[in-house]
């Protein structure tokens, strides 16, 4: 494993902040909600009752303070598994390597990270309004299977299953399926929201079985995916990103869970576009349970 990080390879701003999310390791918590909607940070920062630090840079706007006495960063990321790519990876870096002597710390810290976002429901029990949290993550994006040690991650039968039931075709990317932590599972969905299998796919239309004016490759895939089972599990919802944090956060060793609001649902063919002030009660639920656990 590398000690030193060159600077074309961990690029430092002047100010000495995380080239793309302008954070500073000082302004960095221990427990980070990650949001897509860079508006829906200043949601969430509301319920802090001090605020330390504000930093803006294209989509990624973050705010560190405390929320029922315990220090927070909210940070957002703009849309998909890409960008979830820069974000786990310089919060890593802030975290666990100095940026003075861009050396490995010699302790590292483990983080603890919420995403709290919107999906699409696949499931007649997951209908608008229901909060699914993501027990397990399906990534179609590809993501991955670019850093070693994949498999140590993954849950290689769940894979193999889906693969199999999916008729995948090997013009997709490989698909890989991470489990999030456990402990921080249990915080946040408690016994009220459903744990689910989430789809994380590379694409808002035909990846997740939109069709628009160009047709899809494989126009059964929703129809495979909502009647997929393996070892009592089905799968749940549609989204963009939970897959690369769940699997780039098990592999750099912090504790993560995605928990979305369904917005949409696929089967029934509804969706609410007034769906914001909803979020507003999974935002406070996030925010008491994180200062919790």
């Amino acid at each position: 494993m590398k000690n030193y990080f060159e600077e074309s390879e961990l690029i430092i701003n002047p100010d000495g902040s995380a080239f793309h999310i302008h954070v500073k390791p000082e302004h960095l918590a221990r427990k980070v909600i990650l949001v897509g909607d860079p508006g829906r940070v200043a949601m969430v920062a509301a319920h802090f009752e001090s605020v330390e630090a504000r930093s803006e840079n294209r989509e990624f706007h973050s705010v560190t303070g405390t929320h029922k006495g315990c220090r927070m960063t909210v940070l957002s990321t703009g849309i998909g598994c890409d960008n979830i790519d820069i974000v786990m990876n310089e919060l890593d870096a802030l975290a666990n390597i100095d940026f003075k002597t861009r050396q490995m710390r010699p302790q590292l810290t483990s983080l603890q990270i919420v995403r709290v976002g919107t999906c699409g429901g696949l499931q007649p029990f997951t209908p608008i309004g229901t909060f699914i949290c993501s027990e397990k993550s399906i990534g179609i994006d590809g993501l991955l299977d670019f850093y070693a040690g994949r498999d140590a991650v993954c849950d290689l039968d769940f894979e193999a299953e889906f693969i199999r039931q999916m008729q995948w075709s090997p013009r997709h990317c490989a698909p890989y399926v991470v489990n999030a932590d456990r402990e921080l599972l249990d915080a946040i969905a408690r016994d009220d929201m459903v744990r689910g299998v989430t789809v994380s796919a590379g694409g808002f239309y035909g990846p997740q079985g939109r069709e628009l004016r160009v047709p899809l490759a494989d126009r059964r895939q929703n129809e495979k995916i909502e009647a997929f089972k393996h070892r009592g599990h089905v799968i749940t919802n549609y989204e963009m990103e939970s897959s690369a944090v769940a699997g780039l956060a098990a592999l750099l060793g912090h504790k993560a869970v995605t928990v979305c609001m369904v917005i949409a649902n696929r089967v029934a063919k509804e969706a609410d576009t007034t769906y914001k002030n909803s979020m507003e009660d999974l935002v406070t639920t996030v925010l008491d349970r994180l200062s919790q656990a």
